[in-house]
């Protein structure tokens, strides 16, 4: 439902609040539940008041009433009483009608009270100032319908006035203290659903986020099966040690790279995984970082690449996990990408650094000799390395290098 469409429905309430029961229909016009034992005690609570206000009030006209008259407030003060057991159901008709009734009859003004008290806690402003009006309007009727000789005229007006207020005063503050606690209860469920938004969309990120070091660890693993089944195919005399060692690294590689496709899709399809640093198909595999560059290009050297690694960082350790994992990267992409387009080149890998200087991460390859088979890619990686880089608070650079080769320059904060 709307917001208009929840005005107008409030607005159609209040215009037909005579035939409206407000203790079964709420503002919003959803079913409000029966009477709850605390409503029993209050409305009990209320009708003992105004049956207590009533005899007072007919004790005192008994002084100068004849008995036909005290016979009627009597009658008249028990319907009033037992009418307020409808407050809940008809507010403001049932404070119209005692309001009218307590003009010619004094009994009633306890149950007007009662009534009026309810008409401030349930209804708009504008319908218990309304009500109120009529009620002192009554009042002030009464005092010259009924005069009481004991009492003077403007005092009987005054403390009619005073009463009239002060009830309509305590019940319009109770309606606002339920508004406020309402409120209060809205606000509180809106900030939950709101808190478990932000963590289902942290989780999404997080799992996007592995997903895409799995997809860098993938296209390595593919990019292996590429170029060995490449060179199968361009040397079918080479020797037997050598298709066997590339046979066995294509028979690896799409192991792991079959690993690799069923942890994304893990990651992917868990919609409950909190995404963290581990392997989310539950290895809790630990992530690279720049302790375990050296067995990246070592695994490229068995792989039949030329790697030279010059590394001038004491303590890999050192090096904050974040950087050190966009160091690896760097250094893998740089890799994969010298393996597809340049075959046989040699490929230096270069890390400089300090604490407060930042780390330089330089991956070189100088051009191919002869033609150069085919290899498909994404051309996302080095998309994504300078988004990572930049994300990082670093920078990346890449190109053609001076030599006809290919070069990456990145730039990453190390703080002191």
């Amino acid at each position: 439902m709307t917001g208009k469409d929840r005005q107008d429905r409030q607005d159609r309430q209040d215009r037909w609040h005579w035939l409206l029961p407000s203790h079964l229909v709420a503002p919003d016009g959803t079913a409000r539940p029966r009477r709850t034992v605390r409503d029993w005690a209050v409305d009990t609570a209320l009708f003992l008041l105004a049956a207590l206000v009533g005899l007072v009030a007919a004790d005192s006209s008994a002084e100068y009433s004849g008995p036909t008259v005290i016979l009627l407030d009597q009658l008249t003060g028990a319907a009033a009483c037992c009418a307020l057991w409808l407050r809940r159901r008809w507010p403001a008709g049932l404070a119209t009608g005692l309001s009218l009734l307590s003009a010619v009859a004094p009994v009633a003004g306890g149950a007007l009270l009662a009534a009026l008290f309810g008409v401030a806690v349930r209804r708009p402003f504008r319908e218990v100032a309304a009500i109120g009006a009529l009620a002192v309007a009554a009042s002030t009727v009464q005092v010259f319908v009924r005069p009481d000789p004991t009492i003077n005229a403007g005092i009987a007006i005054l403390l009619g006035f005073v009463l009239i207020l002060l009830v309509t005063a305590w019940g319009m503050l109770v309606r606002s203290r339920r508004q406020l606690v309402e409120a209060l209860r809205e606000r509180a469920r809106r900030a939950e659903a709101e808190a478990e938004l932000r963590v289902a969309q942290a989780q999404r990120l997080a799992r996007e986020a592995i997903a895409r070091e799995m997809h860098d660890v993938l296209a390595h693993r593919l990019t292996l099966l590429s170029v060995h089944a490449g060179a199968l195919e361009f040397r079918p005399d080479a020797p037997p040690e050598q298709i066997a060692r590339a046979a066995g690294v294509i028979r690896d590689s799409a192991h792991e790279a079959l690993q690799d496709l069923r942890e994304i899709i893990g990651v992917l399809r868990a919609p409950g995984d909190s995404g963290d640093a581990g392997d989310p198909a539950g290895g809790n595999r630990p992530q690279p970082t720049l302790a375990t560059l050296d067995t990246l290009v070592a695994e490229s050297r068995d792989a039949g690449m030329k790697v030279v690694l010059d590394s001038t960082v004491d303590d890999p350790a050192a090096v904050p996990a974040a950087t050190g994992r966009t160091v690896y990267r760097i250094a893998q992409e740089g890799l994969t990408n010298a393996r597809k387009h340049a075959p046989g080149t040699e490929v230096t890998v270069t890390v400089r650094g300090r604490p407060g200087d930042g780390l330089t991460v330089d991956v070189h390859n100088p051009a191919p000799a002869g033609p150069v088979p085919h290899v498909p890619g994404s051309g996302q990686g080095l998309i994504g390395l300078t988004e990572r880089a930049a994300l990082t608070g670093g920078r990346l650079e890449h190109g053609p290098a001076p030599d006809g080769g290919f070069a990456l320059h990145a730039w990453l904060p190390w703080p002191a």
